[in-house]
């Protein structure tokens, strides 16, 4: 079976995660500590704050940025239903706005569509690692005085006008799991240039504590922590930081390599007459997080049916991006949608991997040439 994706790990994780072990510090700590501050830099950023996931790193976000009942917040339809959920999770109302088709990504125009007087953030996904143009959404909505955060889930290694992306964000949150390009298992992180968000981001993972638990066990002194507000346990283990910082060291070389990849399947799919594939925007480069193509209208096989005749072939692809407005848990937000629903319904993911081989993609471009 040709996998849709595989984890980048090897000794080297494993030995780190076995020494966090024999350290005694298995919790948050000196190494969470470490894989922050070597993730702001490779992103371009000034704090990064480690947390259990993307969806906890993005309610910390619109925490920070004062959202709550009463507010709404626009998410695009097509993304993972976490990043409509966490609205939700921090009481405000869900917008969904509609998708450039070319990119998957919201655009300014999508944005400026459904804004409302109750609009006090938006939430900006880099879908599948292809850059979204933030700064477009950013010159509409600073002014209105709503905030923009950034879910960079998927786009560790991308770029946004050659700069990492998420480095122009106030916010911005990234995921580890096992699908992303780098892993911790489970696990995120939040990004700010911003030295107050980045401390009560860090107040807000351990519970409101005025002072971390591994600061305290450090001190030389007794020291009482405070509790000034109402905080989570969105914590990172000092395991899982230990393989995210040998993953950090990989993320240039799998970026490359499925770069390379991704350009050779647009090659190889280009003699398939109107299939759409993911591609670098013009205001940046994608890492490939997801390599997905589009079906147009007419093609042979329906994409649930090329997606069974894939499987029968020993090809694990995946439907393409979910649309939450499409799910029973948002059946009561009202949302007109064309493009996502064209995209949502017409596209799937096709395996790529680090050591996928040229061999592994032939097979899988011959079995969607197959059925078109």
């Amino acid at each position: 079976m040709i996998p849709v994706i595989k984890p980048v790990l090897g000794e080297e994780e494993a030995a780190a995660v076995a020494e966090a072990v024999r350290s005694g510090w298995v919790a948050q700590g000196p190494r969470v500590a470490e894989f922050e501050a070597a993730f702001a830099a490779r992103a371009g950023t000034a704090h990064g704050v480690a947390v259990s996931s993307c969806t906890t790193a993005l309610h910390l976000a619109l925490l920070l940025a004062g959202v709550g009942p009463g507010d709404d917040v626009v998410v695009p339809s097509l993304s993972f239903i976490a990043t409509a959920n966490v609205v939700r999770h921090a009481g405000a109302r869900v917008v969904f706005a509609d998708i450039d088709p070319a990119t998957g990504n919201m655009d300014a125009k999508n944005v400026e569509a459904v804004l409302t007087p109750r609009t006090r953030a938006v939430i900006l996904v880099d879908q599948g690692g292809i850059p979204a143009d933030l700064d477009a959404v950013r010159a509409l909505c600073d002014p209105l005085g709503i905030t923009v955060v950034e879910d960079a889930a998927c786009a560790a290694g991308s770029t946004y006008k050659d700069r990492p992306t998420g480095a122009g964000a106030e916010l911005a949150a990234w995921s580890f799991h096992p699908r992303k390009l780098l892993t911790t298992g489970e696990g995120g992180m939040l990004t700010t240039p911003a030295d107050a968000l980045a401390r009560r981001a860090r107040r807000l993972r351990e519970h409101g504590m005025s002072v971390s638990a591994a600061d305290r066990h450090g001190s030389a002194k007794v020291v009482i922590e405070e509790y000034d507000e109402t905080g989570f346990n969105y914590r990172m283990t000092d395991m899982q930081a230990a393989m995210g910082l040998v993953q950090l060291t990989r993320l240039d070389g799998v970026v490359a390599r499925r770069r390379e990849l991704a350009a050779r399947y647009r090659r190889l799919l280009a003699d398939l007459p109107g299939v759409a594939c993911a591609g670098d925007p013009a205001h940046g480069t994608t890492n490939y997080q997801s390599f997905w193509i589009t079906l147009p209208d007419g093609f042979g096989a329906g994409r649930d049916e090329l997606l069974q005749h894939l499987l029968d072939a020993g090809i694990s692809a995946r439907r393409g991006i979910m649309a939450a407005h499409r799910e029973r848990a948002y059946a009561d937000v009202e949302a007109d949608l064309p493009a996502t629903d064209r995209f949502t319904t017409r596209s799937l993911i096709l395996p790529l991997f680090h050591d996928m081989t040229h061999a592994q993609q032939d097979r899988v471009v011959e079995a969607v040439a197959a059925h078109a």
